[in-house]
């Protein structure tokens, strides 16, 4: 099938006076990805065998628990303020700094609710000792207000100098790691280097800003605007709980019910699946901003912009999954050695759930441009709600296979098939369709 897949358009277009920025942009992210994808391999792995599969799992588990809050924190903010700030640019300096208070709000709340809810619903007296694992992870969320700086430049298509700053906090705490590791530290300091490391990419931002020319002084707080952006995000706010439960209830859940080396096995595998997914949204966030004006351009060049990203992220994710399905076990051999063996099969069946990610990236711009986020949110829950029903059913019996299952299933509902069911999903779900599939559909 592969073989018989020619090349998207997208990657044929001639030069115009926004691809080159978008191509620039494009680069840059995956430049960044790229660079955390190396440094975070090797690196990461050093880590895992450092730790070995218990401590591993444990820590895996504690940054899944806190990332399930992560929406509190983003309130689903960051496309809805690219959107506004390309259509009402004049009105920039009201909207940062709207966005920044909500943020910061959020964040703080996230803090309160990550230790309150862990509190009260965890039941093993071996993990409420590690509550202080919980609480670190948890306030990097305060420092996620600083996001604001970085939607900025996506919406100017100028993400380089984003990524500039947030390198170079990242690289100071891999080389802190791998300090750690070598003066043989405890579990406990891991989790302050990843505090410390989005505390350095905040200050980053804002030196990288002010470098620009722009100032904080001029961001002002709009409580008409809050209320605004918070009516359009809801949706997705609700949307990235039910996303976050794609990605993390499995491992929670496993934690759950078969203890902390099923969870650090899982993560290994998982850890290798998810590596690509800086893909699509690397490209989806350059190619957004134009996506967005194409709407107000004409229904023909918007579509065909729709179909050039779907089919470049089908063809890229399908080109991915293939080999990695059979070499997943020499892939997880050579990476993390003999204690994490059974991570191999779990890879070769994680690894397909990288198309539906792929696919319900690329039409989160389709949402928001036809003001449909509330479909948006439906979908996704339905696919998270079969996520937690399958995990229910599979774990026990299969354990971190069963959680692979669970999740390639729900996201392959919520990503794609549930587009068949709506009358007003069904030119999307065309379009995704013949994405993947060689011949026209009609």
């Amino acid at each position: 099938m592969l073989s018989k897949m020619k090349l998207p358009n997208f990657l044929k277009f001639k030069s115009s006076s926004g691809l080159r920025a978008i191509i620039s942009n494009t680069g840059w992210l995956f430049a960044d990805r790229i660079l955390r994808m190396g440094a975070g391999l090797i690196v990461g792995v050093w880590v895992a065998r450092y730790l070995g599969v218990n401590d591993y799992g444990l820590f895996n588990y504690a940054l899944a628990f806190v990332s399930l809050f992560s929406p509190i924190f983003t309130l689903g903010l960051d496309d809805v303020v690219v959107n506004r700030i390309v259509h009402e640019s004049s009105h920039k300096e009201e909207i940062l700094g709207t966005t920044f208070w909500l943020k910061l709000l959020g964040g703080i709340v996230s803090v309160l609710m990550v230790c309150g809810i862990f509190l009260l619903t965890e039941r093993d007296p071996s993990k409420l000792s590690n509550i202080s694992l919980i609480v670190i992870l948890s306030i990097t969320g305060i420092f996620r207000a600083s996001d604001t700086i970085e939607i900025w430049f996506q919406s100017q298509v100028q993400s380089k100098y984003a990524v500039i700053a947030k390198n170079i906090a990242y690289l100071i705490n891999t080389f802190i790691k791998v300090a750690l590791i070598l003066t043989k530290q405890p579990l406990l300091a891991f989790a302050w280097v990843t505090l410390a490391e989005f505390a350095m990419s905040a200050i980053g931002l804002a030196i990288a800003y002010r470098m620009r020319g722009f100032s904080f002084r001029l961001w002002k707080w709009s409580f008409p605007l809050a209320k605004t952006l918070m009516k359009e995000s809801l949706p997705l706010l609700f949307s990235g709980f039910a996303i976050l439960i794609f990605m993390k209830i499995d491992l929670i859940m496993l934690g759950q019910m078969k203890g902390n080396t099923e969870v650090g096995i899982y993560s290994a595998a998982v850890r290798v699946s998810e590596l690509w997914y800086f893909i699509p949204t690397a490209v989806v966030s350059s190619v957004a901003p134009k996506i967005y004006a194409a709407k107000k351009e004409s229904d023909i060049l918007y579509y065909k912009r729709m179909k050039q990203l779907l089919r470049l992220l089908a063809f890229i994710s399908i080109a991915i999954s293939i080999p990695m399905t059979f070499f997943s076990g020499n892939v997880i051999g050579i990476m993390f050695k003999s204690g994490f063996a059974e991570a191999g099969p779990i890879l070769a069946v994680h690894i397909w759930t990288s198309l539906f990610v792929f696919m319900g990236v690329a039409t989160s711009p389709w949402f928001i441009a036809e003001g449909l986020n509330h479909i948006s949110f439906g979908k996704t829950l339905m696919g998270a709600i079969l996520n937690v029903i399958l995990n229910f059913l599979l774990i026990p019996e299969y354990s971190g296979m069963g959680a692979a299952i669970a999740t390639i299933v729900s996201q392959a509902v919520a990503a794609f098939l549930s587009n068949a069911i709506d009358k007003r999903t069904h030119k999307l779900f065309k379009i995704q369709l013949q994405s993947i599939i060689p011949f026209p559909i009609y």
